[in-house]
């Protein structure tokens, strides 16, 4: 089965910098005690995790929070690891879309052809904030200064890559409908958290709104648990749900390696991703494993 790793990091925090993997105290993180991932990974260390099991051939990185402004040496240390080793093939750069400059943060990611898209991720609430209903946090989705980033975004025809927790997804039905052309990527299955029945069920209501609109895909991935390893049986109904309201032709299968290795090996990921799809047919299948973000973030796998 060909993969294209959807959605993976590489990092090297001895040479760059990364609040969040380089300062001290760590920040709270929903996978727990993360000291184990700050280190360097790079496209060796992946393709060796994957091994022959696995027949990976490509890998879209995702923007790693590197310091504010600093996404542009961001995106020139990505195409120089991808000149050196052949790995990662596209990449989604980080912006700030809540920020004066946003014309000109986008203008100068896309000097590189290798910048498919952009996230930002947005300002959010926890689940029972009585502000849910109302609120106009600066920085998220409500915000009018990044409502206007997704719109630059829109006009340069960029992926919009979202991850935000799903209570907040019904805040971006105004933007799909202000921009209907604009394509949009769900990260981490919409970010379901625990797996209470009650959960699943708001979850899943929040992710039908939302695939209401065909421009959307999403990725299975970042569906770890803290303090878990990552299991069949927590991830099976989430699977389902998610292949229920967004059909074979818009979901694919991700990594969020090195951050998923706190939860599982890769190797466990991609077996537990075939064992989940097992039923499908083999053409559908391989849209999950690969055929989707071929056509999501304009791949070439002719080499």
């Amino acid at each position: 089965m060909p993969i294209i790793d959807a959605h993976m990091h590489v990092w090297d925090p001895t040479q760059n910098y990364h609040p969040w993997l380089c300062d001290e105290p760590m920040i709270p993180f929903r996978y727990g005690d993360y000291s184990a991932i700050r280190r360097p990974y790079l496209p060796a260390e992946h393709l060796q995790a994957a091994g022959e099991a696995h027949r990976l051939l490509g890998c879209v990185y995702m923007e790693a929070e590197w310091v504010r402004g600093d996404a542009l040496k961001e995106v020139r240390w990505i195409e120089e690891t991808a000149r050196e080793s052949g790995w990662p093939n596209a990449m989604i750069g980080q912006v700030w879309l809540d920020q004066d400059d946003i014309g000109e943060q986008l203008e100068r990611l896309c000097m590189s052809g290798m910048v498919k898209g952009v996230r930002h991720k947005p300002a959010a609430l926890e689940r029972h904030d009585p502000r849910l209903a109302t609120h106009a946090l600066p920085g998220s989705l409500r915000c009018p200064r990044y409502q206007y980033g997704v719109s630059e975004v829109a006009r340069r025809g960029l992926i919009f890559e979202l991850q935000v927790p799903w209570w907040h997804l019904e805040e971006l039905l105004p933007l799909l409908k202000r921009h209907p052309d604009m394509p949009v990527v769900i990260n981490h299955a919409g970010v379901p958290g625990d797996r209470h029945p009650d959960t699943l069920r708001e979850w899943s209501r929040a992710l039908d709104k939302v695939a209401a609109w065909p421009q959307v895909m999403i990725k299975f991935s970042g569906l770890g648990l803290a303090g878990k390893p990552w299991r069949l049986e927590d991830n099976r109904e989430i699977f389902e749900i998610v292949l229920r309201h967004f059909g074979v032709h818009r979901v694919m299968f991700a990594s969020n390696f090195p951050v998923d290795g706190l939860v599982a090996s890769l190797d466990t990921l991609w077996q537990a991703f075939k064992d989940l799809s097992r039923s499908l047919s083999p053409e559908h299948r391989l849209k999950l494993f690969c055929d989707n973000a071929v056509r999501r973030y304009s791949l070439d796998t002719s080499a």
